[in-house]
Formats: C-alpha cells, sequence, structure tokens
C-alpha cells in the first residue's frame, strides 16, 4: 500500500463556499463521501482519494493505493470526478499515522462518513488502536547513489558483506511492476546504528532501482515478544504490500538458554506471514551477531525464502589499526602508543568496539595532553559510579537493625544498575537483565520496609524513574470471572512503571488445581515481567517453605528472579534493639530491669511458630504504654514527672495476649 497527501491551488473556486459560512460549507462537504465511495468502486477498490480540506484557494487530499504507484494519473481521475480544478500540484509519500490525521480532519469537516468505516474498510483499523504489537513506520531518506553508500559502508565496516549486495542491486535492471522479490535479507549486528545504517541504505537502493514501490517500510520489534491477541500483524504486513517490513529481535532468552514459549509462538506467526507475502513484501530479518538458534527457527520455518546474510566486518592488527587512524585524522587528532596498545592480540573487532576505544582514548587525551587543566578533575559520571547510593532511604535502610542479607543484595543490586548505565554510555552493547527479586521471611521481618526503601533508593540514584512502591496480594490481581485476571495484571504493571510491584503473599496465587485464575495470574505476571524489565521491579514476597512451590508453578518464573533474599528471624539482642529504637521515636526508654525482663520475653516467644517478629516487638510496645497508664493513673499527681511519663519499668512488661479461638456453638447436650 502507499499512502500520499496532496495539496495543490484552486484555479476555479466557483461553487466552493467559504469555510466559515458554516450551513453552505458543510452541505458542500457533505456531497463527497458518496462521491469517495463511487470512486472507490470503479476503480475495484484499488485506489481511495478523499478530501481532508478546501478552501477557495487551496485544497488537501489523503490518498490510499494497492495497485501501482501512478499516482499522478489516479489524482487527475479523481479531481475530474469530484469536479475541482488545480494547478501547482505537490504529492508526498506518507505513513499510515499520518494518513490517519487527515482522515480525521476530513471527518469532522463531513468530507468522509467515519474515519473507522474508512480504516476497517481498507484492513488499517490495527493502526488506530492499542495493539500488541511493537512497530515503527519510517520513510527512507533521499538517495545517496551507489557511491556515496559504498563509501559510508567502508566507513563503518560494513565493507565484505553488505557492499557486494549494494554493487548488485545498481547492477540490475528493472522489470517495470514488481512482482516477486529475488532474495531478501538476514543482517547480524549488536549495533543499533550499524544495523539502521544497513537497512535504511538497502530499502533506499532498492527503491531506487524500482525493486520496491514504497518509500514507507514499518519496523517490527520482537525483543520481548507478547502474545498476538488480533489480527494487528497480519494488519501491519498488508499495508506494507510494495514495500518492506523489518523485523527486529534480541538474544535474551538464547542466552538464557531456552526460548520463552510466546517469543516462539509470535516468531513462527511472524514466518507464516513472511512467507504469504515473500512476492510483495522485502523482508529483513535483524538479528544479533550470536544467534544461531534464532537463525535456525527463521530458516527452519521459512524452506522456500532465500535471504543474504549480511555481516558487519570484524577486523584485527593493521586492519584494527588503519581504522582507528581513520577515525583519528576524521577528528583532526594525531594517535599514540596509548590508542593502539588498547588492541589485543588475536582479538577481532567491529565497528562500534573500534570506536567506543576511540572515544575513550580522545577523552583521555583531551583532558590530559590537550586540556591538562582538567587532569584531575572528577567528571561527573565517574563521580557517580564511585559514590555511595544517595538519600534519606539509603540511611534509613542502613539503620534497619539486623538485615544483613538483604542490606548486601541490595547495595549490589544498586551497583549493577550502575553498571548497566555505564555499559549505555560506554556503547557497549548489553542485554538489560531484570532486576526482579524475591523476599522469603517470616512475618515481621521488615520484608514491606525494605521494599520500600529499595524503591525509594531506585528513585534517589536515578535508577527508577517513579520509585513508588505498589503493595498487592492475591485479591488485587485474580479476577472473579473468565478473562478479568490478564487485564487486572497488565493494569497493575501500567499502574507500577517505574516502581515497584510488591506482591506480598505471592505462594497464595498457587491453585489447587490447574486452570484456575491463578494460574492464568501468574503467566499473565511472568509476561509482563518481561515486557517491563527496563522500568519495573517485581519483589515477590512470602514464606520460605511456601515460594518453593510457587517458583516451580512456572517454568520461566524462576529464571527471571536475580536477587533471592532471605529475611532471617531476629534473634533477641536485635528484637531488644528495635524495642529500644520503638521507643526512642515516641520518645520513651526503658530500664535497665525492663531490658532483661525484655530479652527474656523474646527468647521465649521466639519458640512458638507463630513468632511475629517485629510486630511482636511492637504489640509488646504498645501493651507497655497501656500497662504504664494504668500505673500512672494510680500515682499522685506531684509524682508524675517527665522522667516517670518517659519511662517504661520492668511491671509495664507483659505478654501481649492472643485472641482466643472462637468456640463452635452445639445445640443440645
Amino acid at each position: 500500500m502507499l499512502f500520499y497527501r496532496i495539496t495543490a491551488t484552486i484555479t476555479d473556486n466557483s461553487g466552493i463556499p467559504d469555510s466559515r459560512q458554516r450551513e453552505e460549507y458543510q452541505d458542500y462537504a457533505s456531497t463527497f463521501p458518496g462521491l469517495n465511495e463511487m470512486f472507490y468502486q470503479k476503480y475495484k477498490k484499488q485506489y481511495y482519494l478523499f478530501v481532508t480540506r478546501v478552501t477557495p484557494k487551496n485544497i488537501t487530499i489523503g490518498a490510499i493505493l494497492n495497485g501501482d504507484k501512478d499516482i499522478e494519473a489516479m489524482l487527475e481521475k479523481y479531481l475530474g470526478f469530484v469536479n475541482i480544478e488545480v494547478s501547482d500540484t505537490t504529492i508526498e509519500e506518507i505513513t499510515v499515522k499520518n494518513l490517519i490525521a487527515l482522515l480525521r480532519k476530513a471527518d469532522r469537516s463531513f468530507f468522509i462518513t467515519s474515519t473507522y468505516d474508512v480504516l476497517e474498510a481498507l484492513d488499517l483499523i490495527a493502526f488506530d488502536r492499542r495493539s500488541d504489537v511493537k512497530y515503527t513506520e519510517n520513510l527512507i531518506a533521499a538517495d545517496e547513489g551507489k557511491e556515496k553508500i559504498i563509501h559510508n559502508a567502508k566507513e563503518r565496516l560494513f565493507n565484505d558483506y553488505f557492499v557486494p549486495e549494494i554493487e548488485r542491486i545498481y547492477m540490475g535492471k528493472s522489470c517495470g511492476k514488481i512482482k516477486n522479490h529475488p532474495v531478501h535479507y538476514l543482517i547480524k549486528t549488536d549495533d543499533k546504528e550499524s544495523c539502521e545504517f544497513a537497512c535504511n541504505n538497502l530499502i533506499s537502493a532498492l527503491y531506487n532501482n524500482n525493486r520496491i514501490m514504497n518509500k514507507r517500510f514499518c519496523t517490527l520489534f520482537f525483543d520481548n515478544a507478547t502474545d498476538i491477541y488480533d489480527d494487528s500483524l497480519e494488519s501491519i504486513f498488508k499495508s506494507c504490500v510494495g514495500g518492506a517490513v523489518v523485523i527486529h529481535l534480541s538474544n535474551t532468552d538464547e542466552k538464557n538458554g531456552s526460548f520463552a514459549r510466546r517469543k516462539k509462538d509470535v516468531i513462527i506467526e511472524a514466518c507464516s506471514l513472511i512467507n504469504k507475502y515473500k512476492n510483495t513484501i522485502l523482508t529483513i530479518l535483524c538479528l544479533p551477531a550470536e544467534c544461531e538458534k534464532l537463525k535456525q527457527i527463521f530458516m527452519e520455518k521459512l524452506p522456500c525464502v532465500s535471504f543474504v546474510e549480511i555481516s558487519e566486518d570484524r577486523v584485527a592488527g593493521e586492519e584494527a589499526k588503519a581504522y582507528l587512524r581513520m577515525l583519528a585524522r576524521k577528528s583532526k587528532i594525531s594517535v599514540d602508543k596509548k590508542l593502539f596498545s588498547k588492541l589485543k592480540e588475536n582479538t577481532y573487532y567491529n565497528q562500534a568496539n573500534l570506536q567506543n576505544m576511540f572515544d575513550d582514548w580522545l577523552s583521555d587525551k583531551l583532558k590530559t595532553k590537550i586540556y591538562p587543566q582538567y587532569k584531575n578533575v572528577e567528571t561527573v559520571k565517574v563521580a557517580q559510579l564511585k559514590t555511595a547510593p544517595k538519600g534519606d532511604a539509603v540511611k534509613e535502610l542502613q539503620q534497619l537493625i539486623g538485615l544483613d542479607n538483604a542490606k548486601k543484595v541490595i547495595t549490589q543490586a544498586i551497583n549493577f544498575y550502575k553498571v548497566q548505565k555505564l555499559y549505555a554510555d560506554k556503547g557497549v552493547s548489553s542485554e538489560r537483565p531484570a532486576m526482579h527479586m524475591i523476599f522469603t521471611g517470616n512475618p515481621g521481618t521488615a520484608k514491606t520496609t525494605v521494599a520500600r526503601l529499595f524503591a525509594q533508593i531506585m528513585k534517589d540514584n536515578g535508577l527508577l524513574s517513579k520509585g513508588d512502591l505498589y503493595e498487592v496480594g492475591r485479591a488485587d490481581i485474580v479476577g472473579q470471572y473468565v478473562g478479568q485476571t490478564a487485564p487486572l495484571v497488565k493494569n497493575l504493571f501500567k499502574k507500577a512503571k517505574g516502581s515497584v510491584l510488591f506482591i506480598d503473599e505471592a505462594y497464595s496465587l498457587v491453585d489447587d488445581r490447574d486452570g484456575l485464575y491463578g494460574d492464568e495470574a501468574i503467566n499473565t505476571i511472568v509476561q509482563e515481567m518481561e515486557n517491563n524489565r527496563e522500568d519495573t521491579v517485581v519483589i515477590f514476597a512470602g514464606y520460605p517453605d511456601k515460594m518453593e512451590g510457587f517458583l516451580d508453578k512456572n517454568p520461566g518464573l524462576r529464571s527471571r528472579i536475580a536477587f533471592n533474599i532471605p529475611f532471617d528471624d531476629y534473634d533477641e539482642n536485635e528484637l531488644l534493639q528495635i524495642a529500644e529504637l520503638t521507643a526512642e521515636k515516641s520518645k520513651m526508654r526503658f530500664t535497665d530491669e525492663a531490658k532483661l525482663k525484655l530479652k527474656d520475653l523474646f527468647a521465649e516467644s521466639k519458640k512458638s511458630a507463630d513468632f511475629g517478629n517485629g510486630r511482636f516487638v511492637r504489640n509488646v510496645f504498645e501493651k507497655a504504654k497501656m500497662e504504664q497508664a494504668n500505673r500512672l493513673v494510680n500515682m499522685a499527681y506531684d509524682d508524675v514527672t517527665i522522667e516517670v511519663i518517659s519511662t517504661l519499668t520492668e511491671s509495664d512488661i507483659v505478654i501481649p495476649q492472643k485472641p482466643k479461638a472462637q468456640q463452635t456453638c452445639r445445640i443440645g447436650f
């Protein structure tokens, strides 16, 4: 399909009312929907043209073509059909997004009946609604010519495989109307810019040699592939007939040694469409450099589709030095031994590797040799990397009693995030790993508190965009009827974007029987964890013995957990410290005798199977304040000093009473 915006000057404005004459203008516009439909039917649904705006001086027209690219001839026929004469015509190819904007203007001005109806009739409705398919639309740039493309390719170390294909494209003769593609393309690179260069220049060369009809092409991203619930994918393919589709994939699952089932399903669906449209749509597959498993799946599913494989050049030794010298010449700076010392013997480098190597060397040389006044100045990025995490939440975490494991792992997680940012700054290709966690521990071991502080620390240090904590349980996740659970989970992840999603008592999601809504919730959570790995952290919390069963429920769940943090029960000394800290926050203190009684109480209470750790301490403290109140009201007024009010004594320490279990009522004897 081809999409156009056409502007022109009106040469005969008789019969065209001014838009300010609302009723007359509306009556005039309302004649066009019928004319548009008649024109569409007359030319066998191959061409849909519509007026989106008209004044006595100018006109704007949108056009959708399913046939050849003789838009000039078809425009002339349409203008004659609607009885409009124009001059100074400008025709430009546009994206579907731009076309929809034109349709909406036409809809508001009564030149079409309904934007939805037009898009549905042309099978373009997928572009006007939220889709599970991640894609972009692009228009190729102006033709730079064969020599310029080859020159740029050599500068990017895209010579050995890419240049011969460009030569072949410019060598052939155009056969007129496009019917078949002799080959499609498989590009293997880890560098995003190199991939874009290869795709854009391949499509540009093909377009300028009449091998494809469209300047517009769609890029699909399966990096975090999701299930396709509708026909969006095929709609995108249909819109690209006569043009090109670029498919990007990552090797995240391949590195982990297995494929997510849903990703494989999407790939299989994409392969069926590639095969279906192989003669009318050029396909470019963009895979990571090390991607044999991904490549194998595509080749197995597309045995009748021929691919030309294009990889980056990898150079070593003198060739690598020559490339570094070329970069230095472009920067008008002389090389030295320090730059070449970065090259390792018998090691092959691609363009991105050498560019990053040169950039590091150049930055260092600028600060030490050319502008030596900056030699000892520590830059912001270096300082950020070296400095400890900042913010009040860090201090609060460190002040918590015990929790050595949690403090250690949280620090590791923050440092890991920093290093990922360093990789990005250095241009190093790295799959950003998920930061999802499991907190295992008994009640009252500060799991929720630590999750809240972790979220705030990530925000304070620029590692999460929002840094809120969303605490949920089974009731917030599992629906009550079929079709409710998945939307609930997706909505939670939407709310928690940029924050931490804390799922308490996560094991409660495991159903006793397969096929219940808890299972659906877990499967959807795993899917959304992968989709939102870059800006959302999920923390599962629960009892240690029950969390193993939860992890075993979904094979993909355990592999997506980066950190497993055990929250041990507090010993009696730590519990006493918590009690003292709790009292201090209330501007109170315990006597030495009270402390000894507390310690004995904690040691004995810890033997209980349902011991509540920090919660138990808080209950003891609240009970102690009540006992103190009973004691104070029986004292003489003058004896109740500030010191007495702020002091909890041994007599105030009692064991909180557990609520008695409700007895079953019996009728009769």
